[in-house]
């Protein structure tokens, strides 16, 4: 008796394609560096942002640093026999290393400023890295 056949099954193949997480879709509004770049007004209110928050950090540095120096005369107002040996410490000891505070402060905050504008602007879906010119 023949064996009978039985009727051939289709071959199945694996379709592959992209990873949905890997595929790039065009994002949901305008980059905020082509906005910038092209000066439109929601450019310049970025840029303004950012001029702002710099310029606020400026001036409390500047604040801080003034009510220091606004403060280091009181130091000769007291007798002379007790104003010399405080004056040079704070002079040498107290002006110098809070200058130094102050103005580590504002770099801090600056950069920090400028990582939060520089995160505003850039697309998620771009690589990190330098910006490619277009």
């Amino acid at each position: 008796m023949a064996e009978e056949q039985q009727p051939s099954q289709p071959r199945r193949e694996i379709v592959t394609g992209v990873p949905r997480g890997a595929r790039r879709r065009p994002p949901a509004h305008t980059p905020a560096r082509s906005e910038i770049s092209e000066q439109t007004t929601l450019g310049a209110t970025y840029v303004r942002a950012l001029m702002r928050t710099q310029l606020r950090s400026a001036l409390a540095a500047l604040a801080g640093l003034a009510a220091l120096m606004g403060l280091l005369p009181l130091a000769f107002l007291l007798p002379r026999s007790a104003s010399g040996a405080l004056v040079w410490v704070a002079l040498g000891l107290v002006v110098y290393p809070v200058m130094w505070l102050v103005a580590r402060w504002y770099v801090t905050r600056a950069e920090r400023n400028e990582a939060d504008f520089t995160g505003l602007v850039t697309d998620p879906s771009d690589p990190p890295g330098p910006p490619t010119p277009t």
